[in-house]
């Protein structure tokens, strides 16, 4: 009896299953009938959502709201602003977004007419419009996009520092802070050398290589040249005394200026000998000098970060931070470049640590929209690995973006010289769909759903920005729920796009 009944329980599921099998194959195919016959979205009007997209040809687009819909084709987003956890910590507020003010930024901009000058400066700094800049980064003395090789002090043995002076900035970084500032008066700033004065070196020497194919020849001995992991700068206390006040003089003689430097960091790209100002250390010697610097710097209340890194190996920061007496100065840290890398280990390690992205990666001078596309994931690598701020390099140049050096990078904005004529590149925009949307005191949001391509922040007043990229070369219809809100949009081909939409 027993048998029997089992045998007829496998015969009613094998039918249940060959059913099920017939209707879903008939689902299929009236679904995919179905899906062609979709009526197209319907647009949606809120005044508290804003939707912008910039493609290769067409920037800065407002685009299209619709209200929830389906196709086939639709990915969606989804968001809970209550989870700005991330892994390794507490997503960090956001300090804030910018450039970096270099000398030849200035010169290019100089090129302009006036009223040209003065539309780009509100572009990029006014606190409402355009990119509305907070943070921007400044060198101490010469760097690769200066006009010529200098520091403040290149009197051979001056220890007293009698000769320190900024007047070589009085041309260029001094007016180009200063007509920023004027758009906007709570711009944050911090620095870092390239070199230090060349006296102070072991090379006696601004650079340490010799130029690089196709680049400008510098005049460099071979006994001068220098190496990734040694110290080029003197480790004598006396040399370490005298840096550490030609940083505090720097920052007076600045603040003497109406110009606050907030925060400075002890070396750019530590391991990179380069044909242009530059010093290699190691971390032993970074953190030998970081002693001196801390204290002289606490007396002016300015924050001292280290960086900044520009290897993937996180031991580099690690050994710095061995250091007991140099690590309570450190406050942060600047990642650059191939620093990325290093980043999750980094985070682990110190989750309560500052993290800045210190300098985008700058191209070739081509200002391409497929290096545009790179840029976007490099802020998502970022920003998912706990920066808490995030800096373009040169924010402008001449045409092709050579550097003294002779070296193309691209830029924010290029000025032909010629014609007086200059042009948003499409970087800028990038920059831009975050900066003009994403508020200093933000924190980044984890994101969920079949829209892997995307970056989320809320910010303080509780509005919630997303940035969505389209890799396709066809439109892509997304869906975003947001809490208990829900709309659709369309993102263009090839395109990134900003949905920013304010509390309920």
């Amino acid at each position: 009896m027993e048998s029997k009944l089992c045998n007829r329980r496998q015969v009613i599921k094998v039918g249940v299953r060959i059913a099920a099998g017939v209707a879903l194959a008939g689902f299929k195919r009236r679904g995919t009938l179905a899906a062609q016959q979709l009526p197209p979205p319907e647009p949606l009007q809120d005044k508290r959502v804003t939707f912008v997209t910039t493609t290769e040809a067409s920037a800065w687009q407002n685009g299209v709201l619709f209200k929830p819909t389906f196709t086939w084709e639709l990915l969606n987003l989804n968001i809970d602003p209550a989870q700005t956890n991330q892994s390794g910590g507490a997503a960090p507020h956001m300090q804030g977004f910018g450039g970096c003010f270099n000398e030849r930024g200035w010169t290019s901009l100089k090129a302009l007419s006036e009223p040209d000058r003065e539309s780009v400066l509100h572009e990029l700094f006014d606190p409402i419009s355009g990119a509305r800049f907070t943070y921007c980064r400044m060198p101490i003395g010469a760097n690769d996009f200066a006009t010529e090789a200098y520091s403040y002090d290149e009197a051979d043995g001056d220890f007293d520092l009698k000769h320190f002076s900024i007047e070589h900035d009085q041309q260029t970084l001094v007016p180009f802070i200063r007509a920023a500032q004027r758009y906007q008066p709570k711009l944050r700033l911090w620095a870092s050398p390239w070199s230090p004065p060349s006296w102070m070196k072991r090379n006696h020497f601004y650079a340490e290589a010799k130029a690089y194919s196709g680049m400008k020849e510098n005049g460099i001995r071979p006994d001068q040249i220098g190496h990734e992991g040694e110290d080029m700068f003197i480790q004598e206390p006396r040399y370490f005394d005298a840096y550490a006040r030609y940083f505090g003089r720097f920052i007076d003689a600045y603040r003497g200026e109406g110009i606050e430097v907030g925060m400075v960091m002890p070396q750019n790209e530590f391991n990179s000998a380069q044909n242009f100002p530059s010093c290699t250390w190691t971390p032993e010697g970074l953190a030998r000098f970081l002693r001196f610097l801390g204290p002289e710097m606490k007396k002016r209340d300015v924050e001292v970060f280290f960086g900044t890194l520009e290897r993937g190996d996180p031991k580099l920061f690690e050994r710095v931070m061995a250091d007991q007496e140099a690590a309570p100065f450190i406050k942060g840290l600047g990642v650059q470049w191939a620093g990325k890398n290093a980043l999750p280990a980094i985070r682990s390690e110190f989750p309560a640590l500052r993290i800045y992205q210190s300098e985008q990666e700058c191209g070739n001078g081509e200002n391409s929209w497929s290096y545009t596309g790179y840029c976007w994931q490099l802020m998502k690598t970022y920003f998912r690995s706990g920066v808490c701020a995030y800096m373009y390099w040169n924010i402008s140049t001449e045409q092709g973006g050579m550097s003294t050096w002779g070296w193309r990078q691209n830029s924010l904005v290029s000025v032909d010289t010629a014609t007086k004529t200059f042009r948003y590149n499409h970087d800028y925009y990038l920059l831009k769909h975050l900066t003009h949307f994403v508020d200093v005191g933000a924190r980044v949001l984890e994101t969920t759903g079949t829209c892997d391509d995307a970056l989320a922040f809320l910010n303080p007043d509780g509005t919630v920005v997303m940035l969505v990229r389209n890799e396709l070369s066809r439109p892509q219809l997304l869906q975003v729920q947001v809490s208990d809100r829900a709309l659709a949009i369309e993102l263009p081909p090839d395109s990134v796009g900003t949905l920013a939409m304010k509390p309920a």
